[in-house]
């Protein structure tokens, strides 16, 4: 009896490489078609002009913690409030507040606020904040200076949402 071993041929090389290099393409727009969908990629508009800054706001954060002014932000159903206060938790003085609100992924969801004066150190708003993760960059102001610049990044379930 004679047995027949296939050899493996020039052909089957040809189909190995092409299937080889097909999974891998097919992989990579994939995951191309996946990130360009569900991420803006805009993270700063000019990351050279981000990078000559770092050093100028990362200073200007530390005199601002080093002020003492601390925030405490809360969200019950659609009212947002937001406190401030001194070291002392006097209500510090501050003319307006600014919240940003940004999803940590994407941009679709984004928005801004401005916040009412309701007394001394309080501020308040009507909103509804979708469910989930976001990140809230709160900018307070006195005569058109920034007395406070803070960014938390929170889940609305902290809040009860």
């Amino acid at each position: 009896m004679k047995a027949s071993a296939q050899s493996f041929t020039g052909l089957h090389m040809l189909l190995a490489t092409s299937a080889f290099f097909a999974v891998g393409i097919a992989v990579n727009i994939t995951m191309a078609v996946y990130a360009s969908s569900s991420w803006s990629g805009l993270v700063v508009e000019n990351t050279y002009v981000a990078s000559q800054e770092f050093n100028r706001n990362a200073a200007a954060m530390k005199a601002m913690s080093a002020s003492g002014i601390e925030g405490d932000l809360s969200i019950n159903g659609r009212e947002i409030r937001y406190d401030i206060h001194d070291k002392g938790g006097s209500p510090a003085i501050v003319d307006d507040v600014v919240l940003n609100f940004k999803r940590p992924v994407g941009d679709h969801e984004d928005f801004h606020l401005t916040l009412g004066k309701t007394g001394d150190g309080r501020f308040e708003a009507e909103h509804t904040v979708a469910r989930g993760d976001w990140i809230v960059e709160i900018i307070s102001r006195k005569d058109g200076v920034v007395v406070m610049h803070e960014a938390k990044r929170f889940d609305t379930a902290e809040f009860g949402q």
